[in-house]
This record gives structure tokens, sequence and C-alpha cells, in this order.
């Protein structure tokens, strides 16, 4: 469900472009964050790269204030006028499921320690592969999306 801002900048988009030159803009340019642990000296420096967590598709471990570690997948994040009205939310890896959440202000660092599950997975990577295996002759192959581990 889309927001009143993100209708808003969509129509702004149809002022200047057609909806068929909006099919075929580029799209965000993935970085390769696996294994990266940002530096959260400033409060942008932590929003930045709490934007980046939100957006990656692999684990991420957080180190709270008090020394707490919490390794998961960041599925939401509410963003406030401060640090201390901004929160994620996480879904962790191991032991009790329950959703947490975690203030912005409680974060002392953070790790991108999980594999990005999509990484080089990108849908021209796979029909480049599927015709690959079509003109090597191979037979039963179809469209059907790799199992993610």
């Amino acid at each position: 469900m889309s927001t009143v801002q993100q209708e808003a900048g969509k129509i702004e988009q149809l002022k200047e472009h057609s909806a068929d030159e909006l099919e075929v803009v580029a799209g965000r340019e993935r970085e390769n964050l696996e294994g990266w642990i940002p530096a959260l000296a400033s409060d942008d420096e932590v929003r930045e790269a709490l934007e980046k967590a939100f957006d990656y598709r692999g684990d991420v471990t957080i180190t709270k204030k008090d020394g707490t570690l919490i390794e998961g997948y960041i599925f939401d994040r509410r963003s406030g006028t401060s640090l201390h009205d901004s929160f994620i939310r996480i879904i962790p890896a191991k032991g009790d499921r329950a959703k947490v959440n975690v203030a912005y202000s409680d974060i002392a660092a953070l790790a991108f320690t999980g594999r990005d599950a999509a990484a080089g997975k990108s849908f021209e990577a796979w029909v480049k592969k599927y015709w690959e295996k079509k003109a090597a002759g191979e037979t039963n192959i179809g469209i059907e999306a790799e199992k993610l581990d």
C-alpha cells in the first residue's frame, strides 16, 4: 500500500515523463554490503546505515549500547524527528523469533553479517542462464526461480 507521499511523487514523475518512459528508468544501484561495518559517528550516518540495512536482503548484527547483540533481518523501520523516536523492527535469526523494536539511539554498532540472499540473482542474470541452458540443448528447463538457501 502506497503512502500519500509516494503517490504524490508518482504524480510529479508523470507530469515530467510518460508512463512508458518511467517503465524503463534505471533502478537504484545495489551495493555489495555483505561484511560491511559502517561508522555510526553522526545521526546522519546512523540513519543512512539503517536505511541500507532495511534494503539489505540478509541478516545484520546490531550491538546495542547496553552490550546486547541482536542478529536478524530488519523488516521495518520508523523514521522520526530524532534518533530517540526512530525505530527499526528486526526478526531475530536465533532463539525467540518474536519481533524486536530497537530505537536508533540505542544502537552502538551495526554489521552486515548475513549473506545477501539475492546477490547476483537479478532477473537479467536469471534469463541469461535460462537461454544458455536452452542453447546448450538442455531439456526440462523451466522458468522457475532458484531456491534460496
